[in-house]
């Protein structure tokens, strides 16, 4: 039978820009929401929520691509210095790297004969590549890649507090509070819902659990709000 016949889709491939688009409008969403609401709780005026919520989307975005590029050049530099050290060990004891490619293969259910004929083939394909993959468990579908990451992270940032911010440039001042709250739990269950798909995961479960620390989040902030407001008050 044709693979054609049989197509299969997998969601591992979108490990990397899947969870720094997840993380990175989410974090948008809530941050920038908590921010507005806080401000507004406080009794600010329109002005001040609305450049409370520009400061915190651009300085949010830039927080996001730094973090995010700082964690995965991390992630990356672990990975080549391993990389290294494996090119290195096959090159002095090709015997003993054979033998322990020959063991992880025996140890996922193989039996010896077959495990060593394994390890040799793919020893002979791509030495560095097969222990790559099944020693270290780097391949290319999950390797580091610190530019998309942070690209991806501060673009969705931006993108998911841009929400709030036109919700409370669009809001009375009384107002504010409310509409930006509401707003930014719909516009979060649609994320938690999207990021669940696009992961194969449950819509629910995935809209739920967003919505649910959104609004745990912008509760304590609108509480510190209205707190601060009151005593400067």
């Amino acid at each position: 039978m044709s693979r054609l016949s049989h197509p299969e889709i997998h969601m591992v491939h979108r490990i990397g820009w899947l969870r720094a688009a997840v993380l990175g409008a989410n974090d948008g969403l809530v941050s920038t929401s908590s921010l507005v609401v806080g401000v507004a709780a406080a009794g600010s005026g329109s002005t001040e929520i609305l450049i409370a919520g520009l400061a915190g989307l651009v300085a949010g975005a830039m927080s996001m691509a730094a973090g995010e590029y700082v964690s995965v050049s991390s992630q990356m530099d672990a990975e080549n210095s391993d990389l290294a050290r494996e090119r290195r060990e096959l090159a002095a004891m090709p015997e003993a790297e054979l033998e322990e490619l020959t063991q992880i293969y025996v140890e996922r259910g193989l039996d010896r004969t077959l495990a060593e004929r394994v390890a040799i083939q793919l020893t002979e394909r791509d030495a560095l590549g097969a222990h790559a993959r099944d020693e270290l468990g780097i391949s290319e579908t999950i390797a580091a890649r610190p530019v998309q990451a942070a690209i991806v992270s501060a673009l969705t940032f931006a993108a998911g507090a841009v929400v709030p911010v036109l919700v409370a440039l669009a809001s009375p001042a009384d107002k504010t509070s409310v509409m930006v709250a509401a707003s930014t739990l719909v516009a979060l269950a649609v994320l938690g819902g999207l990021g669940a798909t696009a992961g194969g995961a449950g819509v629910a479960r995935g809209a739920l659990r967003v919505t649910f620390w959104g609004a745990l989040a912008m509760g304590v902030t609108a509480t510190v709000g209205t707190i601060f407001g009151v005593s400067a008050g």
